[in-house]
């Protein structure tokens, strides 16, 4: 990292917006694997992390001098915990990571399952990918590194991934799934099915036909996205629209459960977000149009009207401020009826709801209702 970010992290300027943010600073570099001896060094020039996955991508100085390009993964592993727990199984110290990268040259794209193990410094699993682990030559490992490396080590190589490895710069994306290990430790059991955390139901929207509500629009990933490019510049007239029928209203007796009840989505940005954001996109509800009523639980979603004007409805009691407005009964995606609370909304109104919360939206004019939402996982 550029030592002037020191400066910049301590400036009072850097106060008001926080343009450096920990963990961007600050990589833990004192725990990762080779660091156990003062011959190695690493260099760390990105950071990503998506919800329990942290990826660093960089250099590995041996004795002063360039050694290899890295790759390192970090699993804090709360979803897989639970789904082990289910199976009234424990994680123990190794797992399994199944890694894809997908670099700028396609023909270079490589996959393999890889043994990750637990380290308590950092309380997660870990792994680091090495272009190499044989010792340049006049040279030697430490031994305090050594008994780290090799296959199935906590720091190994593939060699599939050199490719991708050899210009990091142009290694921005990547694939991870984990799965717990196949061997119960430390008595050596073999666990016939072992449980996956592999985004469970992720899935992205894609406007692959017209034909409103369709399976082929919705594409199941079955993995977690780790995205390394550094900026995006779009325009909304880039993204054709995805379709959706009756949009969240499935009930017989719903009287806004229409076939002409079409609304239209803009997915701007999905898999490319870090974090725990899952979607970015640009919400169209035509004339007379309703998006149903629906609850979030495990997410949160807020709403910011850019055109037109319409009726937003949030559930009694969500939010006490909306207390003054008018009540009504309104149909619950799944859970029947329910009191609302319909306020209007207008360019510069905000529908914002927590995990537990219900919102929906309605556009009663003669003009499009337009606005863009975020979504995240709330936990």
């Amino acid at each position: 990292m550029d030592p002037k970010f020191n400066e910049v992290f301590t400036s009072p300027e850097n106060s008001v917006f926080k343009v450096v943010f920990f963990p961007d600073r600050i990589y833990h570099s004192q725990y990762l694997n080779a660091t156990r001896s003062l011959r190695y060094r690493y260099n760390v020039q990105e950071v990503r992390a998506k919800l329990d996955i942290t990826v660093m991508k960089g250099e590995v100085y041996l004795d002063g001098n360039y050694y290899s390009n890295f790759l390192r993964v970090e699993y804090r592993a709360a979803r897989l915990v639970e789904k082990v727990r289910e199976k009234a199984r424990f994680l123990r110290d190794e797992l399994f990571m199944f890694l894809k990268l997908l670099p700028d040259e396609a023909t270079n794209n490589a996959e393999s399952l890889v043994k990750m193990h637990y380290c308590p410094w950092i309380d997660a699993y870990q792994v680091e990918l090495w272009e190499t682990l044989e010792a340049p030559t006049n040279h030697h490992h430490d031994f305090q590194v050594l008994d780290m490396m090799g296959k199935n080590g906590a720091i190994t190589r593939i060699r599939a991934f050199n490719p991708a490895l050899r210009d990091l710069s142009k290694l921005r994306r990547m694939e991870l799934a984990f799965r717990e290990n196949n061997r119960d430790l430390p008595f050596g059991y073999l666990i016939a099915s072992p449980e996956w955390d592999n985004n469970f139901l992720g899935s992205h929207q894609e406007p692959r036909t017209q034909q409103p509500s369709t399976a082929e629009n919705t594409l199941s990933d079955l993995n977690y996205a780790i995205n390394f490019q550094r900026g995006w510049y779009r325009h909304i007239d880039d993204y054709q629209a995805v379709r959706y029928r009756n949009a969240m209203m499935i009930a017989a007796d719903n009287p806004d459960a229409k076939d002409d009840n079409i609304i239209e989505m803009k997915w701007l940005l999905q898999r490319e977000f870090g974090a725990s954001v899952v979607f970015f996109h640009h919400v169209t509800v035509p004339p007379g149009k309703v998006e149903g009523n629906h609850q979030h639980i495990g997410s949160e979603e807020l709403y910011f009207i850019i055109e037109g004007e319409g009726i937003a409805y949030l559930r009694e009691g969500d939010d006490p401020a909306a207390d003054s407005f008018k009540t009504v009964e309104r149909e619950v995606f799944g859970l029947g009826r329910k009191n609302f609370k319909e306020l209007p909304v207008r360019p510069g109104s905000m529908i914002f709801t927590k995990s537990g919360g219900m919102h929906g939206i309605r556009n009663p004019s003669d003009k499009p209702l337009k606005f863009v939402a975020f979504l995240y996982h709330s936990s």
